[in-house]
C-alpha cells in the first residue's frame, strides 16, 4: 500500500498537535504532584469517582471510563487506597465485581486540588484560546474522537460536561465556569 503523504499544511497542524501531545501531560502532571502529591491519572481516577452518584463505580466501569487497563487501575487504586483516598469494596446486591469508593480524604483531596489543575487547564490551553477557537477544539477533537473512540467507549467521560457547555454558549466566556466541587458532585474534570 502506498503512503499517502501529508501535504506541508496537514504536516505543520500533525507537527504542532503532537508537541500539544507531549508537552501538556507533562504540564498536568507537574502541576498535580508539586501542588496536591497526585499525579494527573490519579487526580482523573478521584475526578470521575467525584462525579458519579454514589462516588463509586464498579472496577471494570472505572477502567474504561479511564481508558485504563484493569491491571493498570488495580495497581493505582493498590496506591491510592494505601493513601487513604479511595476504598475497594464488594457489595451486598453484586459480590462478584469489586466496586471502588471514594473515601472523605479522597474527596477532600479532589476538591483542593481542583483549583490548582483549573488554573493550570485555563493558562495552559483555554486562555490561549479565543472563545470561537474553544468552541473549535471541542469540534476538531469530537472528530477525532469519533475516529479513535468509534465504539463510544468514553463518551460517558468526554460528554459528561454537554448540557452545561450548551448552556454555557452565550454567555460571556471570561466568567469562571469551571464545575465548582463544592457544589456537589462536580470535580472540575481532568
Amino acid at each position: 500500500m502506498d503512503a499517502q503523504w501529508l501535504d506541508s499544511r496537514q504536516l505543520a497542524a500533525w507537527v504542532r498537535l503532537t508537541a500539544v501531545l507531549e508537552l501538556l501531560p507533562g504540564v498536568l502532571d507537574s502541576q498535580l504532584r508539586h501542588d496536591a502529591g497526585l499525579t494527573h491519572f490519579e487526580y482523573y481516577v478521584l475526578a470521575v469517582l467525584s462525579e458519579t452518584e454514589g462516588q463509586s463505580l464498579q472496577m471494570s466501569t472505572l477502567a474504561v471510563r479511564t481508558n485504563a487497563t484493569l491491571p493498570r487501575l488495580s495497581h493505582v487504586i493498590r496506591r491510592m487506597e494505601d493513601r487513604g483516598l479511595v476504598r475497594r469494596r464488594r457489595r451486598p446486591d453484586d459480590a462478584r465485581a469489586t466496586h471502588v469508593e471514594l473515601t472523605e480524604i479522597g474527596w477532600e483531596k479532589v476538591k483542593a486540588s481542583a483549583p490548582g489543575h483549573v488554573a493550570t487547564v485555563r493558562h495552559h490551553v483555554i486562555d490561549a484560546l479565543t472563545a470561537e477557537q474553544v468552541d473549535q477544539l471541542r469540534e476538531i477533537a469530537e472528530a477525532m474522537l469519533g475516529r479513535l473512540d468509534p465504539e463510544g467507549r468514553l463518551i460517558p467521560v468526554y460528554r459528561r460536561h454537554d448540557t452545561v457547555a450548551d448552556a454555557d454558549a452565550g454567555k460571556d466566556t471570561d466568567a469562571d465556569t469551571d464545575a465548582d466541587p463544592d457544589a456537589g458532585g462536580g470535580s472540575a474534570g481532568a
